[in-house]
Order: C-alpha cells, then structure tokens, then sequence
C-alpha cells in the first residue's frame, strides 16, 4: 500500500509549534547561502541561535573548533553583508552584534535584535568577500582577502593522489590523527599543499603541533596553516619559532583565566611584561589570576594586570607579601562621634590613639 498522495508533485511542511526553533530567513538562504564558506555560515547562524544571549569569540572557536581569527573574519564577512553591525565601546572592542533582516524581508523572521558580546581577541581582521574558485590551474596564490580555499573537483583529488608525496602526505596524516582520511579531509591537505605551498616537512610539523595540542579537526589545522602562511613561515625551524612565542608561562596565564584558544600577541604581551618588567614569578601571577576569575567575567587579562601592577607599588615579592597586605587592608575600621563631627578612621591610623585623643577633649 503507498503512501496517499505519494504521486503529487508537491507537498505542504508544517510543524506544531514555534517554541525552540531559530528562524532563517529565505533571503539569507537564496542570496547568501551559496557564496559563504562553512565557518562564515556556522558563525550566522549561532548569531541567530544566541539571539538576547551573550556569546564571545573564543567561545564560538572552541564550540566550532576554529582559531578566534576565522570567527573575527566571519563577523567582519557578515558586516559587509549588510546582516549584521558590530558595535564598539570607547577603546575601539566589539561589545554588541546587530543583526540586521535582509531588505526583502520574510514574516517569519524576527525583528532586529542586538546580541551582547566580549570579544577578546586584540584585532578583527577586515576581509573582502572571497569568489569562488574551482579548478586547480585557475586558483590564485594570495589576493587582498588572502589565502582563499578553492572548491576542489573529484579530478582534482585525483590528480593530488596521483603526486608523488602524496602518498607520504597522507600516511604522515593518518598517523598522527588516528583516522582513515575522509574526502574533505584530502581536500584539506591539498589545500595546505597546493595554495599554501607547505613542504612535507612543514606539515609533518603541522601536523604533530595541532596533535599534541589535541585538535585533530582538520578545520582547526587548516586555520592554524593559513595563519602561519599569513606569517611568512615556511620550515619546521620557523613555526618552532614562531610557536616559541608563547611559552608555557602564557598558556598556564590561558589556562588560569579560563581561556583555551590560542593567545593573541596582546595577551602573550601582557604576560611577558608580568615577568620581564614587574619581576613577578608564576606563583604571584597565578594567585591574581585566580583573584580575577572569582571577580568578573569579562577582560580578565586587564583586572589581572590591575592586581599586579598594585603590588608591584605596594612591593610585593612573596606569598606572604601578598598575605601582609590582604591583612593590612582587612582591618576593621572604627567610627568615632564626637559632638560635631565623625571620623571613619582609615586603617593606617593608630586607632587608640586617635580615639584617646578625640576623648580627651571632652
């Protein structure tokens, strides 16, 4: 027995009820859908999900396992669109998202909403709309908007299988990752090989780097790839280096402020100018991070820079300095009344005494 109705051409789709569901707009899905790659999609699309909720950058890298650039670019993507307008506070940070309804509106979707944001990250990196390029020979190298994905054809992972380090290539992958190579996977790698130009030792090396920092998602290793091309690195030597930049003492600050993405060179500034010019040692830094987790949410690298630029004024050296000093400003503060006045006696003042000498002029 077949389903009634089984020979129409079309059907209507309907759901129960509204509650629980994100609205796209068709506008969005027509005019907007085909030319965005997956992370500028991904992004959209949280931002319609997070509608009168806060989200942050980092927090959108780690769900979608993308370095804090690529969601910055999406953003920026998006405002070039025209859906949506970032919003900055005094010192030039992105606090808010406007999401803005295509001009051919639909009634299903919502009005404008305005989404609160703390992005951390130091700087959005402005970018143009990327084209879209298919075929091998017609890819360019690096343009204005930078290293652009081609869309690779099956011919074109055929002939990428059919190189001669192919092969070298991919077992070096499957090691380190622990999988059989999915096709988008080799797209991945082509990508690295053929635009980014990376030698078999360098993604060796790339390879091994994002393993032993556990993001086996070839979005994540594309993204770190693209950044160091972005920074002129071409040998295992160089990303070393590079890598080098933030050493353990920047990742364990990271850590401390709850933070897992990758240290942008403002955050790794701040920690090196802790030690270098404060002279403070870990223990110390540990302590006023954990001072400023227990404080705010928000710009914890700036409320921990406040705490230890106030002991270093106020000397401190040790834990027991610190101690000292928490004592020092803990001391109950004692209010004298006299006929005319009252005094709120700070606690650097001798309190007997200065009460013995208020009662004495009685």
């Amino acid at each position: 027995m077949g389903i009634p109705g089984e020979n129409m051409s079309s059907f209507s789709v309907y759901r129960e009820a509204d509650k629980g569901f994100t609205y796209v707009s068709n506008q969005f899905i027509d005019e907007f859908l085909t030319e965005a790659n997956a992370a500028q999609i991904k992004v959209y699309l949280y931002l319609l999900r997070m509608t009168g909720n806060a989200t942050s950058v980092s927090e959108m890298a780690d769900k979608f396992n993308y370095v804090e650039k690529d969601i910055c670019r999406a953003l920026k993507y998006w405002e070039k669109k025209g859906l949506l307008a970032l919003n900055y506070n005094m010192d030039g940070s992105v606090v808010g998202v406007k999401l803005i309804t295509p001009e051919i509106t639909v009634a299903a979707v919502p009005a404008q909403t305005f989404v609160p944001m703390t992005i951390t990250y130091d700087s959005l990196m402005p970018t143009k709309e990327a084209p879209v390029v298919t075929g091998i020979q017609s890819r360019p190298q690096k343009s204005e908007e930078g290293f652009i994905k081609p869309t690779y054809s099956l011919d074109d992972l055929k002939a990428f299988k059919e190189q001669e380090d192919t092969a070298q290539i991919i077992f070096i992958a499957e090691q380190y990752l622990g999988k059989t190579l999915s096709p988008s996977d080799i797209r991945s790698l082509l990508f690295i090989t053929d635009v980014l130009h990376f030698s078999t030792d360098l993604i060796d090396y790339l390879l091994a780097y994002c393993a032993d920092k556990d993001k086996k998602n070839f979005r994540y290793i594309e993204s770190v790839a693209i950044n160091w091309a972005e920074e002129g690195i071409t040998t295992p030597e160089e990303a070393k280096a590079h890598a080098g930049r933030y050493d353990k003492s920047v990742y364990m600050v990271m850590r401390a402020l709850g933070k897992s993405s990758t240290p942008t060179d403002k955050e790794a500034a701040y920690v090196r100018r802790w030690i270098n010019e404060l002279g403070f040692n870990m223990d110390i830094i540990m302590e006023a991070c954990d001072r400023s987790v227990m404080s705010t949410d928000k710009n914890r690298f700036a409320y921990t820079d406040t705490i230890l630029k106030n002991w270093h004024k106020e000397g401190v050296n040790t834990r027991l300095d610190i101690d000292a000093l928490d004592a020092k400003f803990k001391r109950p503060r004692k209010t004298v009344n006299t006929t005319f006045h009252q005094f709120d006696m700070k606690h650097d003042y001798d309190y007997d005494e200065i009460e013995k000498a208020l009662l004495s002029r009685d």
